[in-house]
């Protein structure tokens, strides 16, 4: 999305490698039960073909932003040519330096149902234009994203995984790469609230993108290596697509004619409530591979892996920097508060709650009546029963 960093709130450096990652407590391991796997290799023909829509994907076409007021967001942007013996996704951009004269591509999930667990995608960027000069400040992107339900909606969550400006922009000089993450932001005014992190250096070439989301932490790998750990409030609130697109921040650094940019995608995998190490990741895709399978999706499969217990395994970033020694006495139905989203709940708190039937707690209730909900450890605005920041007691 359109964004400008230099306004984000909230700003965390790149981290350093850190240890592996449990799986969520409950579930197996990633060589066990199927807990819910969606993986694509990208074999289609074109944009049109009649799979790539059944497998739960649609090519951008309507206009908008982010990007160059004016653009055309064409599904033919996107295609499948072969690389290195494999078929990719391709996207393609291009730009005479005006709107009328601008194309931008995107591909993202028809459906907004992923959430905690592991999002990886193997990704080329690319530093020169295909054609034309260079300069021009493009946007390469792998994202998660929810719907904002107006400004500063509270429930609003988006991963940035990997955003590489190979020429710079929104003020920076390139290249530089960031990962961010949201908890929400108003369009007019600009008022953006969000934790980032970045690499100042080339990308140019295939790179393994990771994101975990489990435990309170949403922690970004690329080829391996840790180089965002966000916590706190930023947390994701509700389900979100899986997205990729190649776009231009602005004109300003266009130069000549028409120049024209790539950026591929190899395959994509999402763990559902498991929070994979990188090399488990990279061990997966290529068992897929091997076995000849170029699609699968089980996220939607019943049994397998349970919603994640295991608490984070360091301090969140925004919560007060002394915890209770001694977590306050569970209550019951009859005592516990009801749940309020901007109230900050410590460790062993209670509340009672009827958990959101999308994961949007202004939205409909899921009709499941409410619950008893104790508090893991430090939290805001995370919905009992959507987030695993809360422990389920039992029904009232």
């Amino acid at each position: 999305m359109s964004i400008d960093k230099r306004k984000s709130l909230w700003f965390v450096g790149a981290v350093a490698l850190l240890g592996p990652l449990a799986v969520f407590s409950g579930a197996p391991s990633a060589s066990a039960a199927d807990c819910g796997y969606l993986f694509d290799d990208f074999s289609y023909s074109s944009s049109s073909d009649s799979t790539l829509a059944a497998h739960g994907w649609t090519p951008r076409s309507y206009a908008g932003g982010p990007g160059v007021p004016g653009a055309t967001w064409s599904p033919n942007s996107i295609t499948f040519p072969t690389s290195g013996g494999q078929k990719v996704m391709q996207l393609t951009a291009s730009t005479d330096g005006t709107g009328a004269g601008t194309n931008q591509a995107e591909l993202y999930s028809t459906q907004k149902r992923y959430f905690e667990g592991t999002y990886a995608s193997r990704v080329r960027f690319t530093d020169t234009p295909a054609g034309g000069n260079d300069g021009d400040h493009i946007n390469e992107t792998f994202f998660t994203i929810s719907p904002l339900n107006g400004d500063l909606d509270p429930t609003y969550s988006e991963l940035d995984i990997s955003e590489y400006l190979p020429n710079g922009g929104w003020g920076e000089t390139g290249p530089i790469n960031y990962q961010t993450t949201w908890y929400t932001y108003r369009a007019d005014p600009w008022y953006a609230d969000n934790v980032h992190s970045e690499q100042r250096s080339s990308l140019a070439g295939w790179h393994d993108l990771v994101a975990t989301v489990a435990g309170g932490h949403v922690r970004y790998y690329i080829d391996g290596v840790l180089v965002g750990d966000h916590s706190g409030k930023f947390y994701p609130r509700q389900t979100m697509t899986i997205n990729w697109n190649l776009w231009f921040i602005d004109t300003a650094a266009h130069t000549g004619g028409l120049s024209t940019y790539i950026q591929q995608v190899d395959w994509v995998l999402f763990a559902k409530n498991q929070a994979l190490t990188p090399a488990q990741v990279t061990a997966k895709a290529a068992a897929y591979r091997s076995s000849g399978s170029t699609f699968t999706d089980t996220v939607d499969a019943t049994g397998g892996c349970t919603s994640p217990t295991t608490p984070p395994t360091t301090t969140p970033t925004t919560p007060p920097t002394s915890q209770p020694t001694t977590p306050p006495p569970a209550g019951n139905c009859a005592t516990a508060p009801e749940w309020a989203f901007a109230t900050v709940y410590t460790g062993g708190q209670t509340v009672k709650h009827e958990r959101s039937r999308y994961g949007d707690p202004n939205g409909p209730a899921s009709g499941e009546g409410k619950h008893l909900w104790r508090a893991r450890y430090w939290t805001q605005g995370s919905e009992p029963g959507w987030t695993q920041q809360w422990e389920d007691l039992g029904r009232c």
